[in-house]
């Protein structure tokens, strides 16, 4: 899935997100979820191999403006640090400053949002009824992603 090898050297051309897919939401780094993500798929828009995914997109968005950093600096600096490291360094002195409490805060609701409408419940199910219909236990678009993606998503206690 090209991430790098190793020792922080990127290959532009192994993010190919047409065959592959991006790091999973829950990766951290720099203490954020889905900067990884993120990453990844602005890799793959600047290689022209993004496949069916979208760049930014409202998730992405939601990380740029908690950050405070803009989304063409966000990408202006992926296409000119090729490892994770340098966008991460970059990231974390960009961003606006949160205290611990705040990024968790802000971690858990990116990881436990829902859908926030009828209309988008229905789309929800009807995508993670393509996947597996029995998980009817999710209820988070990470934990949707994950299983689209074929990551193992833990079975969750049904909320009453």
């Amino acid at each position: 899935m090209g991430r790098g090898d190793g020792e922080g050297k990127f290959n532009w051309n192994l993010m190919d997100l047409r065959s592959s897919f991006p790091r999973s939401m829950n990766v951290k780094m720099e203490g954020y979820v889905h900067l990884a993500r993120m990453i990844d798929k602005c890799r793959a828009v600047l290689a022209k191999t993004e496949g069916e995914y979208i760049y930014p997109c409202p998730m992405d968005d939601r990380l740029i403006k908690f950050s405070g950093i803009k989304d063409k600096e966000f990408t202006a600096t992926v296409k000119a640090n090729p490892t994770d490291k340098g966008v991460a360094q970059w990231f974390k002195k960009a961003s606006k400053p949160h205290s611990p409490a705040e990024l968790n805060e802000w971690n858990e609701m990116m990881l436990t949002r829902g859908p926030s409408t009828p209309d988008k419940q229905k789309y929800f199910n009807k995508l993670r009824d393509a996947v597996d219909p029995s998980r009817t236990d999710l209820t988070a678009w990470s934990d949707l992603q994950d299983l689209e993606e074929g990551r193992t998503v833990p079975r969750r206690e049904p909320v009453a």
